[in-house]
């Protein structure tokens, strides 16, 4: 072998520390090379190499509290075995098995363990730096003084994920430690390709934070200096920049290979080997000899076969679907409260702001979340005045940057607080699709973790607002199973539900249409209640056809039925959309023998096409006519008033409803 490519400054470790830091490399490294000779057996799926990056990952890892939380990639075998987790519980991870950490749900690192305080990835990198913030923001909210650490790729920093974690962090002054591990390629594409700036590190400038460069190979460098900055972030909480210089020896994954790699790069990283490097350093301080080096590896070797042992001897799991169905959302456990007491008509912008204020002040930790909902109130005035009420440490206004804020709110979820985010239009979510369809939605499923979020979606049309403040987008939603989507008609439910969703442990999508904000008027509860989530509401009843609606489409139909005094009709209003109240909608069509489902939306995917298949399905027999769907036409939605008004369902619905009768 070559002479050592490294030079270490200890810094008055002792030489037990020294052993153990030897040590914490040596596991994930023996482990990957198991791990390679199953792959090529067939043993297990997938592998993610972090030869030769192992140093990152036990620094780091030593250099935090056991009680501060880590978001590793899947290169960080070694945060996984330094945190101690039984091997055997990582191997049935690999192979699915039940004692694993996802019930066979997903794959290799994309796992969290509330235990260990890790919380894996996903495969789109960026989230979890947001997850980090929201993580430090509770830690920052409850005054532990804790640093969290998060790790990226170099090809992770090119994602707007990235640039809003980094900027919340800043503007917050979250005690997140960001960690890049700058390992010369994003899979094939080289880091030239990757980015324009001499170094990652440089980019902290942007965002007022400070940032070191660290030798990624050197253990004893990323622990020292990991610890010294861990204590200073404790001391003083805000964000810092680590970019780790390191190599990545193997493929982005084994099947990938290393082709595009210049053989002699690879040879030169090959000498600056973390592990090879330190245990030549321990010998000549006469620190290691070769019998206690020898033990060790056997000791690991052997614990390493001890443990595949337990979990090649596991059963494979047995799929069982109620199993599967139970586990997409957490159990709900609060009892309904209801109100006998004064009522006062409020309108339904009302009824939201006074739902949201009576449940700030019910859960102390409860935080809202949003661009300009502080002192401004929001750009529709709900959040007017709760400054004053709750502090603006509860009543957080955000950057622009909606996915990083959902990711935080996910964050906040993992450490026990509860949000709500307010999307200032319904359409900006799209910036934050991806949290909302790859954290919060599958996040419970995957490994039991609940996401405690209500993200409320002002929506809808009929006020000229164009294509991009006019949405009524609930469809993208109502089918990612793990969201519960809401959609209240009245201020009586918009105030009942709202506060229902906040005591819901899952993620809960809650549209307001703004069309009904200051138009519609009830008498509702002045003292706080709850409604249940996934019951309709039977508005009218009557013996001639069922009227399926949501939404501000409810006042449109009861509007047609006012002025049709003959039409004898139920009207449903759905109120939730997931959970969908089925038995409501089938026993009200099994007594009128026709139905016609009213929805805001454009027709084609919206949810009117679900109900109608459900009702063919379950009430065939009881129909005397075709069930009928109404919707918006199929373009995005106009802001010229009578291009709109040609858009909305309104005057077809008449048509179609009276149509229907005569068939």
């Amino acid at each position: 072998m070559t002479s050592r490519q490294i030079n270490y400054q200890n810094q008055n470790l002792d030489a037990s520390f020294l052993i153990s830091l030897y040590k914490n490399m040596l596991i994930p490294r023996l482990v990957e090379e198991k791990m390679l000779v199953l792959l090529r057996q067939g043993k297990i799926s997938k592998w993610f190499s972090g030869i030769g990056q192992e140093a990152i990952s036990v620094g780091v890892t030593m250099a935090l509290k056991p009680n501060e939380y880590i978001l590793p990639m899947h290169r960080n075998l070694g945060v996984f075995t330094t945190r101690n987790i039984p091997l055997s519980r990582l191997f049935a991870q690999w192979q699915g098995k039940a004692s694993g950490f996802t019930k066979g749900r997903d794959r290799s690192f994309h796992f969290g363990t509330q235990e260990y305080k890790i919380i894996g990835m996903i495969s789109h990198l960026g989230p979890q730096l947001g997850v980090a913030d929201g993580i430090a923001l509770a830690s920052k909210l409850k005054n532990k003084n804790d640093v969290t650490a998060v790790f990226t790729g170099e090809g992770g920093t090119s994602e707007g994920d990235f640039h809003e974690a980094l900027n919340i962090a800043s503007v917050w002054q979250l005690p997140v430690l960001f960690c890049i591990e700058n390992n010369g390629y994003g899979l094939s594409t080289p880091t030239n390709e990757q980015y324009n700036c001499k170094n990652l590190a440089d980019r902290a400038l942007g965002y007022g934070m400070e940032s070191h460069i660290i030798d990624g190979n050197n253990i004893l460098e990323i622990y020292t200096k990991i610890s010294n900055i861990a204590t200073s972030i404790r001391n003083n909480p805000r964000p810092v920049l680590i970019e780790f210089k390191t190599f990545r020896i193997r493929g982005h994954e084994e099947a990938s290979g290393t082709k595009y790699v210049p053989k002699e790069l690879i040879d030169i990283w090959s000498k600056k080997d973390p592990i090879y490097n330190f245990e030549c350093f321990l010998k000549e301080n006469n620190i290691l000899n070769e019998k206690d080096n020898d033990r060790i590896k056997v000791d690991i070797s052997d614990e390493i076969n001890k443990h595949l042992s337990v979990a090649f001897n596991e059963n494979e799991i047995t799929p069982n679907k109620s199993i599967e169905l139970n586990d997409v959302y957490q159990p709900v456990k609060n009892e309904l409260i209801k109100n006998n007491t004064d009522s006062k008509e409020i309108r339904f912008i009302d009824a939201i702001s006074k739902g949201l204020e009576q449940s700030m002040q019910r859960d102390k930790n409860l935080v809202l979340m949003g661009q300009d909902i502080a002192e401004y109130g929001g750009a529709f005035k709900i959040t007017e005045g709760f400054v004053e009420a709750f502090g603006k440490e509860r009543i957080r206004n955000t950057p622009i940057c909606e996915s990083a804020i959902i990711e935080v709110a996910y964050g906040l979820s993992i450490a026990g607080i509860k949000s709500v985010v307010e999307m200032q239009f319904a359409d900006f979510v799209s910036s934050g699709f991806n949290p909302v369809i790859n954290l919060l939605a599958k996040s419970y499923y995957r490994w039991g973790q609940n996401a405690d979020v209500v993200i409320r979606m002002p929506c809808g049309g009929d006020v000229g607002a164009g294509p991009f403040h006019s949405q009524t987008n609930e469809a993208w939603f109502t089918k990612t199973p793990g969201l519960k989507v809401v959609y209240p008609a009245f201020p009586y439910d918009a105030k009942g539900l709202l506060a229902s969703a906040i005591n819901d442990p899952n993620p809960v999508m809650f549209f307001e249409h703004k069309g009904l904000y200051r138009s519609i008027r009830q008498e509702v509860p002045i003292d706080y209640y709850t409604l249940p989530l996934g019951k309709a509401s039977l508005l009218k009843t009557g013996r001639t056809i069922s009227v399926i609606s949501y939404g501000a489409a409810v006042h449109w139909a009861l509007d047609v039925l006012e002025n049709n005094p003959q039409i004898s009709a139920d009207v449903i209003d759905l109120r939730s959309l997931q959970p969908l109240d089925l038995n409501t909608i089938f026993n009200s069509v099994k007594k009128t023998g026709k139905a016609i489902i009213l929805q805001e939306d454009s027709l084609f995917g919206g949810i009117a096409s679900d109900i109608s298949a459900q009702i063919m399905e379950q009430c065939f027999e009881y129909l005397d006519a075709p069930v009928k769907r109404v919707a918006s036409l199929e373009t995005p939605i106009p802001f010229l008033k009578s291009l709109e008004n040609q858009y909305l369902p309104k005057k077809r619905f008449e048509a179609a409803l009276k149509a229907l009768l005569k068939y």
